[in-house]
Protein backbone atom coordinates (compact mmCIF):
# COMPACT_ATOMS: atom_id res chain seq x y z
CA UNK A 1 0.00 0.00 0.00
CA UNK A 2 1.34 3.61 -0.54
CA UNK A 3 0.83 6.69 1.89
CA UNK A 4 1.09 9.96 0.73
CA UNK A 5 3.11 12.49 2.77
CA UNK A 6 3.83 15.46 0.78
CA UNK A 7 2.86 16.56 -2.96
CA UNK A 8 1.44 19.39 -4.94
CA UNK A 9 -0.47 17.82 -7.57
CA UNK A 10 -3.91 18.41 -8.20
CA UNK A 11 -6.04 16.37 -6.18
CA UNK A 12 -7.48 14.81 -9.72
CA UNK A 13 -4.10 14.11 -10.51
CA UNK A 14 -2.53 12.31 -7.56
CA UNK A 15 -4.52 8.94 -7.36
CA UNK A 16 -3.61 8.63 -11.02
CA UNK A 17 0.22 8.70 -10.41
CA UNK A 18 -0.63 6.18 -7.18
CA UNK A 19 -2.04 3.86 -9.79
CA UNK A 20 1.01 4.13 -11.82
CA UNK A 21 3.88 4.18 -9.34
CA UNK A 22 1.55 0.77 -7.61
CA UNK A 23 2.28 -1.09 -10.90
CA UNK A 24 5.52 -0.05 -11.40
CA UNK A 25 5.89 -1.78 -7.89
CA UNK A 26 4.39 -4.51 -7.90
CA UNK A 27 6.45 -5.62 -11.32
CA UNK A 28 9.41 -5.40 -9.10
CA UNK A 29 10.32 -2.36 -11.32
CA UNK A 30 11.88 -0.21 -8.60
CA UNK A 31 15.41 -0.52 -7.51
CA UNK A 32 16.46 0.90 -4.36
CA UNK A 33 18.14 4.71 -5.12
CA UNK A 34 18.37 3.85 -9.05
CA UNK A 35 15.41 5.85 -10.34
CA UNK A 36 13.49 5.61 -14.01
CA UNK A 37 11.89 7.97 -15.86
CA UNK A 38 8.65 7.58 -17.83
CA UNK A 39 5.90 9.14 -19.26
CA UNK A 40 2.86 9.80 -17.14
CA UNK A 41 -0.79 10.43 -18.47
CA UNK A 42 -2.55 12.49 -15.54
CA UNK A 43 -5.60 14.62 -15.67
CA UNK A 44 -3.66 17.92 -15.75
CA UNK A 45 -3.72 20.36 -18.85
CA UNK A 46 -0.64 18.99 -20.46
CA UNK A 47 -1.76 15.35 -20.00
CA UNK A 48 1.74 13.58 -20.53
CA UNK A 49 4.47 14.54 -18.74
CA UNK A 50 7.69 13.39 -17.98
CA UNK A 51 7.70 11.44 -14.74
CA UNK A 52 10.96 10.66 -12.64
CA UNK A 53 10.39 8.23 -10.05
CA UNK A 54 13.37 6.47 -7.14
CA UNK A 55 12.64 4.16 -4.41
CA UNK A 56 14.76 4.21 -1.42
CA UNK A 57 14.88 2.86 2.43
CA UNK A 58 15.88 5.66 5.45
CA UNK A 59 19.47 4.96 5.68
CA UNK A 60 19.91 4.49 9.61
CA UNK A 61 16.53 2.51 9.87
CA UNK A 62 17.78 0.54 7.01
CA UNK A 63 20.89 0.44 10.07
CA UNK A 64 18.46 -0.96 12.37
CA UNK A 65 16.68 -3.72 10.19
CA UNK A 66 20.09 -5.25 9.29
CA UNK A 67 20.70 -5.79 13.08
CA UNK A 68 17.37 -6.72 13.98
CA UNK A 69 15.44 -8.55 11.57
CA UNK A 70 12.31 -8.10 12.85
CA UNK A 71 12.54 -4.67 11.99
CA UNK A 72 10.71 -3.77 8.54
CA UNK A 73 12.67 -0.36 7.26
CA UNK A 74 10.23 1.81 5.61
CA UNK A 75 10.32 2.42 1.90
CA UNK A 76 9.90 6.06 0.38
CA UNK A 77 8.98 6.60 -3.49
CA UNK A 78 9.73 10.23 -4.40
CA UNK A 79 8.13 11.62 -7.77
CA UNK A 80 9.37 14.56 -9.66
CA UNK A 81 6.90 16.05 -12.93
CA UNK A 82 7.68 18.16 -15.54
CA UNK A 83 5.80 18.90 -18.76
CA UNK A 84 6.99 18.17 -21.92
CA UNK A 85 9.07 21.70 -22.54
CA UNK A 86 10.95 20.49 -19.53
CA UNK A 87 11.83 16.84 -21.05
CA UNK A 88 11.98 15.23 -18.20
CA UNK A 89 10.94 11.74 -20.13
CA UNK A 90 14.45 12.09 -21.62
CA UNK A 91 17.21 10.35 -19.52
CA UNK A 92 19.35 13.19 -19.47
CA UNK A 93 19.32 14.47 -15.49
CA UNK A 94 18.81 10.94 -14.39
CA UNK A 95 22.33 10.56 -12.29
CA UNK A 96 21.59 13.71 -11.27
CA UNK A 97 18.56 12.90 -9.63
CA UNK A 98 19.73 9.87 -8.06
CA UNK A 99 22.52 11.86 -6.17
CA UNK A 100 19.50 14.39 -4.97
CA UNK A 101 17.67 11.43 -3.73
CA UNK A 102 20.37 10.32 -2.15
CA UNK A 103 21.16 13.34 -0.31
CA UNK A 104 17.50 13.36 0.87
CA UNK A 105 18.39 10.25 2.60
CA UNK A 106 20.12 12.15 5.30
CA UNK A 107 17.37 14.72 5.54
CA UNK A 108 15.21 12.71 6.96
CA UNK A 109 14.85 11.63 11.05
CA UNK A 110 13.35 8.71 12.76
CA UNK A 111 10.42 9.95 13.66
CA UNK A 112 9.86 12.56 10.43
CA UNK A 113 9.48 15.18 12.53
CA UNK A 114 10.90 17.47 9.92
CA UNK A 115 8.92 16.11 6.82
CA UNK A 116 7.39 19.93 6.65
CA UNK A 117 10.17 22.21 8.03
CA UNK A 118 13.09 20.54 6.16
CA UNK A 119 12.17 17.62 3.65
CA UNK A 120 9.39 19.76 2.25
CA UNK A 121 10.89 22.41 0.76
CA UNK A 122 14.07 20.03 -0.39
CA UNK A 123 11.91 18.50 -2.52
CA UNK A 124 9.94 21.89 -3.75
CA UNK A 125 13.52 22.77 -5.12
CA UNK A 126 14.09 19.59 -7.11
CA UNK A 127 14.43 21.38 -10.51
CA UNK A 128 16.62 24.72 -9.70
CA UNK A 129 19.08 22.83 -7.54
CA UNK A 130 19.69 19.49 -9.84
CA UNK A 131 18.44 20.74 -13.66
CA UNK A 132 19.13 24.65 -13.53
CA UNK A 133 23.49 24.32 -12.49
CA UNK A 134 24.34 23.52 -16.11
CA UNK A 135 22.10 26.57 -17.57
CA UNK A 136 23.05 29.13 -14.47
CA UNK A 137 26.69 28.45 -15.34
CA UNK A 138 26.26 29.03 -19.18
CA UNK A 139 24.66 32.22 -18.19
CA UNK A 140 27.11 33.62 -15.50
CA UNK A 141 30.11 32.81 -17.55
CA UNK A 142 28.58 33.86 -21.43
CA UNK A 143 32.35 34.55 -23.26
CA UNK A 144 34.19 33.09 -20.98
CA UNK A 145 32.48 29.71 -21.36
CA UNK A 146 34.81 28.46 -23.59
CA UNK A 147 37.89 28.53 -21.12
CA UNK A 148 35.77 26.31 -18.56
CA UNK A 149 35.03 23.66 -21.19
CA UNK A 150 38.54 24.03 -21.92
CA UNK A 151 39.30 22.72 -18.44
CA UNK A 152 36.97 20.44 -18.47
CA UNK A 153 38.15 18.19 -21.67
CA UNK A 154 41.41 18.90 -20.49
CA UNK A 155 41.12 17.86 -16.76
CA UNK A 156 42.72 21.19 -15.77
CA UNK A 157 42.36 21.75 -12.10
CA UNK A 158 39.94 24.75 -11.37
CA UNK A 159 40.52 26.84 -8.49
CA UNK A 160 37.45 29.13 -7.84
CA UNK A 161 37.40 31.66 -5.20
CA UNK A 162 34.98 34.26 -3.77
CA UNK A 163 31.92 32.96 -4.94
CA UNK A 164 28.60 31.93 -2.91
CA UNK A 165 27.80 28.37 -1.89
CA UNK A 166 25.30 27.43 -4.93
CA UNK A 167 27.59 29.00 -7.52
CA UNK A 168 30.91 27.01 -6.06
CA UNK A 169 28.55 23.59 -6.51
CA UNK A 170 26.97 24.74 -9.65
CA UNK A 171 30.78 25.23 -11.25
CA UNK A 172 31.50 21.71 -9.79
CA UNK A 173 28.66 20.73 -11.07
CA UNK A 174 29.35 21.80 -15.11
CA UNK A 175 33.01 20.54 -14.60
CA UNK A 176 32.09 17.02 -13.66
CA UNK A 177 29.28 17.18 -16.40
CA UNK A 178 31.59 18.31 -19.24
CA UNK A 179 34.90 16.06 -18.25
CA UNK A 180 34.63 12.36 -20.09
CA UNK A 181 34.74 10.92 -17.21
CA UNK A 182 32.95 7.72 -18.12
CA UNK A 183 33.54 7.70 -21.40
CA UNK A 184 37.35 7.26 -21.38
CA UNK A 185 39.80 4.33 -19.70
CA UNK A 186 39.59 5.45 -16.06
CA UNK A 187 43.38 4.92 -16.11
CA UNK A 188 43.76 7.31 -18.91
CA UNK A 189 41.45 9.42 -16.66
CA UNK A 190 43.43 9.49 -13.47
CA UNK A 191 46.93 9.92 -15.37
CA UNK A 192 45.78 12.74 -16.94
CA UNK A 193 44.75 14.40 -13.57
CA UNK A 194 47.66 14.09 -12.58
CA UNK A 195 49.89 14.89 -15.54
CA UNK A 196 47.69 18.66 -15.62
CA UNK A 197 47.69 18.53 -11.42
CA UNK A 198 51.35 18.21 -11.01
CA UNK A 199 51.54 21.15 -14.16
CA UNK A 200 50.68 24.02 -11.36
CA UNK A 201 51.02 27.12 -13.65
CA UNK A 202 48.03 25.27 -15.74
CA UNK A 203 45.69 25.40 -12.88
CA UNK A 204 43.24 27.58 -13.73
CA UNK A 205 41.85 30.16 -11.48
CA UNK A 206 37.88 31.72 -11.01
CA UNK A 207 37.51 34.96 -9.29
CA UNK A 208 34.27 35.57 -8.61
CA UNK A 209 34.06 38.55 -6.51
CA UNK A 210 32.89 40.64 -9.29
CA UNK A 211 29.20 40.74 -11.38
CA UNK A 212 31.27 38.35 -14.13
CA UNK A 213 33.95 35.53 -13.09
CA UNK A 214 37.58 36.91 -13.61
CA UNK A 215 39.92 33.75 -15.10
CA UNK A 216 43.06 33.75 -14.64
CA UNK A 217 45.49 30.78 -16.28
CA UNK A 218 42.44 29.98 -18.85
CA UNK A 219 42.76 27.94 -22.07
CA UNK A 220 41.05 28.13 -24.96
CA UNK A 221 40.84 26.40 -28.28
CA UNK A 222 38.41 26.74 -31.29
CA UNK A 223 36.67 23.64 -30.60
CA UNK A 224 35.48 24.87 -27.40
CA UNK A 225 34.83 28.49 -28.65
CA UNK A 226 32.50 27.23 -31.31
CA UNK A 227 30.79 24.97 -28.86
CA UNK A 228 30.24 27.91 -26.63
CA UNK A 229 27.97 29.59 -29.84
CA UNK A 230 26.01 26.45 -29.76
CA UNK A 231 25.62 27.18 -25.81
CA UNK A 232 25.27 30.79 -26.47
CA UNK A 233 22.25 30.23 -28.54
CA UNK A 234 20.75 27.83 -26.46
CA UNK A 235 20.59 29.82 -23.51
CA UNK A 236 18.66 31.93 -25.30
CA UNK A 237 16.00 29.28 -25.75
CA UNK A 238 15.40 29.62 -21.73
CA UNK A 239 15.19 25.68 -21.43
CA UNK A 240 17.42 23.76 -19.14
CA UNK A 241 16.74 20.19 -20.34
CA UNK A 242 18.27 22.16 -24.49
CA UNK A 243 21.40 23.67 -22.29
CA UNK A 244 22.33 20.02 -21.15
CA UNK A 245 21.68 18.22 -24.48
CA UNK A 246 24.08 20.57 -26.04
CA UNK A 247 26.50 20.30 -23.22
CA UNK A 248 25.98 16.22 -23.80
CA UNK A 249 26.87 16.85 -27.86
CA UNK A 250 29.58 18.74 -27.14
CA UNK A 251 31.23 15.35 -25.04
CA UNK A 252 30.04 13.29 -27.92
CA UNK A 253 31.67 14.92 -30.57
CA UNK A 254 34.70 14.98 -28.35
CA UNK A 255 34.95 11.53 -28.21
CA UNK A 256 34.01 10.52 -31.89
CA UNK A 257 37.52 12.94 -32.62
CA UNK A 258 39.55 11.24 -30.10
CA UNK A 259 38.57 7.95 -31.68
CA UNK A 260 39.03 8.83 -35.05
CA UNK A 261 42.42 10.24 -34.08
CA UNK A 262 43.37 6.99 -32.54
CA UNK A 263 42.24 4.95 -36.21
CA UNK A 264 44.38 7.81 -37.62
CA UNK A 265 47.57 6.67 -35.31
CA UNK A 266 46.70 2.93 -35.65
CA UNK A 267 47.20 3.50 -39.47
CA UNK A 268 49.68 5.70 -39.07
CA UNK A 269 52.31 3.16 -37.76
CA UNK A 270 52.83 1.90 -40.90
CA UNK A 271 51.78 4.34 -43.19
CA UNK A 272 53.56 7.55 -43.43
CA UNK A 273 50.76 9.23 -45.55
CA UNK A 274 48.77 7.83 -42.89
CA UNK A 275 51.07 10.26 -40.26
CA UNK A 276 49.82 13.02 -42.36
CA UNK A 277 46.59 12.80 -42.17
CA UNK A 278 47.06 12.75 -38.36
CA UNK A 279 48.80 15.96 -38.35
CA UNK A 280 45.58 17.24 -40.84
CA UNK A 281 43.37 15.99 -38.59
CA UNK A 282 44.70 17.71 -35.38
CA UNK A 283 45.33 21.09 -37.39
CA UNK A 284 41.49 21.59 -38.65
CA UNK A 285 39.76 19.73 -35.41
CA UNK A 286 39.93 22.49 -33.26
CA UNK A 287 40.96 20.62 -30.18
CA UNK A 288 44.33 18.90 -31.04
CA UNK A 289 46.33 19.95 -27.99
CA UNK A 290 43.93 18.22 -25.45
CA UNK A 291 43.43 15.25 -27.83
CA UNK A 292 47.19 14.98 -27.80
CA UNK A 293 47.69 14.78 -24.50
CA UNK A 294 44.70 11.95 -23.96
CA UNK A 295 46.16 10.22 -26.61
CA UNK A 296 49.45 10.51 -25.57
CA UNK A 297 48.76 8.92 -22.15
CA UNK A 298 46.46 6.10 -23.70
CA UNK A 299 49.08 5.29 -25.89
CA UNK A 300 52.46 5.42 -23.29
CA UNK A 301 52.74 1.71 -22.76
CA UNK A 302 52.48 1.08 -26.79
CA UNK A 303 56.38 1.87 -28.55
CA UNK A 304 54.94 2.21 -32.05
CA UNK A 305 52.21 4.69 -31.08
CA UNK A 306 53.76 6.49 -28.74
CA UNK A 307 56.79 7.40 -31.49
CA UNK A 308 53.70 8.04 -33.77
CA UNK A 309 52.38 10.50 -31.16
CA UNK A 310 56.15 12.27 -30.51
CA UNK A 311 56.38 13.02 -34.06
CA UNK A 312 52.81 14.85 -34.17
CA UNK A 313 53.92 16.74 -31.32
CA UNK A 314 57.40 17.91 -32.86
CA UNK A 315 54.68 18.86 -36.11
CA UNK A 316 52.34 20.83 -33.61
CA UNK A 317 54.93 22.62 -32.06
CA UNK A 318 56.51 23.54 -35.27
CA UNK A 319 54.12 24.81 -36.88
CA UNK A 320 52.82 26.88 -33.96
CA UNK A 321 56.49 28.47 -33.61
CA UNK A 322 56.00 29.19 -37.44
Amino acid sequence: SLSLLDTNLPAEAEPELRGFIAKRLTKGALFEGMGNVASVGLSIPECKVGCYYCRFQQENLLEMATLESDINAPEYVVCFLGGSEKGLEHDTFRLELDKYIQSLKTSLDLEQKNLESCVGPYLRSWFENAICPVQRVVQLFQDKLASLLHAALSYTPVEVKNADERTEKDISRFLAAASLQGLVQEGTMTSLCIAMTEEQHKSMVIDCSGPQPQLHNAGSNRFCEDWMQAFGNGAEAGNPFLSRQILENFKLKAIQDINNLKRFIRQAEMNHYALFKCYLFLKNCGSGDILLKIVKVEHAEMPEARNVVTVLEEFMRETSVA
